[in-house]
């Protein structure tokens, strides 16, 4: 191979990266956000409602699943595509990254002394849901390159976007 095909393949593999990396970053913004309202919503009513930390915290895993699916399903429903195509995409987009962001976010919060006993009205529950929140971004960010990388996660979604 000559320097200059070299280099050329070589900018390719970087351009490449640089998509990859681009398209991981945007798949864990997406899920983040879904997860964020759910995980909001859900310390806050079970906070509000002085419910026990596992009870708030199932109820803010099953609304940031909701979420994170609803934003995946949306875009694709409006797009056109029937509601049998885009349930199993969604699942297979955000099941994943959802789950890594989950686990994450709910055990920094658990491990962060006083978060869960801090009322609304503190901010010491604010800051340590952003920082649980900004924690989890960072552990589902590779989850999503390395999936999106096999064809999986939110490369199964990618393509009908532009459906």
């Amino acid at each position: 191979m000559t320097d200059s095909a070299t280099h050329a393949a070589g900018g390719a593999s970087e351009a490449s990266a640089r998509n990859l990396n681009r398209l991981a970053l945007s798949a864990t913004v997406h899920c983040l956000t879904g997860c964020a309202i759910g995980e909001v919503l859900g310390l806050v009513i079970g906070t509000a409602l002085g419910w026990s930390d596992a009870a708030t915290i199932a109820l803010a895993v099953g609304l940031a699943f909701l979420f994170g699916y609803a934003l995946t399903m949306v875009p694709l429903l409006r797009s056109g595509l029937a509601l049998a195509a885009v349930l199993p995409l969604a699942l297979a987009a955000d099941t994943v990254s959802i789950a890594v962001m989950e686990i994450v976010d709910n055990a920094a919060m658990l491990l962060i002394p006083g978060a869960m006993d801090a009322g609304l009205g503190s901010a010491r529950f604010w800051l340590s849901l952003a920082a649980a929140l900004a924690v989890a971004f960072a552990v589902a960010l590779p989850v999503n390159r390395w999936l999106i990388a096999r064809g999986r996660g939110h490369a199964r979604v990618h393509a009908h976007h532009a459906h």
